[in-house]
């Protein structure tokens, strides 16, 4: 029995999920890619309230020309800097359960170079 590519990944998730857990301190960046759009948001588990969030359809990225991967690039400067603006600057990562590279390495190299650590 083969599982499809989406039960594949939610199975992937659940594993990533039992060990990284966010805090208010310490929010978890989590990280969902659609076929055209990038969504990044910091979490903070123990509340269960998302502190902060940017995505590839905000208005300050949507009008940017560019391919798929530098508008991820965009979405990690972005929430890079909302999250230095609420005084965040350590983040747990969650890839969501897609490997990392591409879209997702582009956006987590960028939001270390916008200042968080991780």
């Amino acid at each position: 029995m083969s599982l499809t590519k989406s039960q594949r990944r939610a199975r992937i998730k659940s594993r990533v999920r039992t060990v990284v857990s966010g805090t208010a301190e310490r929010p978890r960046l989590s990280v969902f890619k659609s076929n055209k759009q990038i969504y990044a948001q910091l979490i903070d588990d123990v509340q269960g309230t998302t502190l902060t969030a940017a995505s590839s359809s905000d208005k300050s990225i949507i009008g940017n020309e560019g391919s798929k991967s530098e508008k991820a690039e965009m979405v990690g400067k972005l929430v890079a800097e909302k999250a230095l603006a609420a005084g965040i600057t350590e983040v747990v990562f969650d890839r969501g359960g897609y490997l990392y590279h591409g879209r997702i390495k582009q956006l987590a190299d960028a939001a270390r170079k916008g200042g968080l650590k991780f």
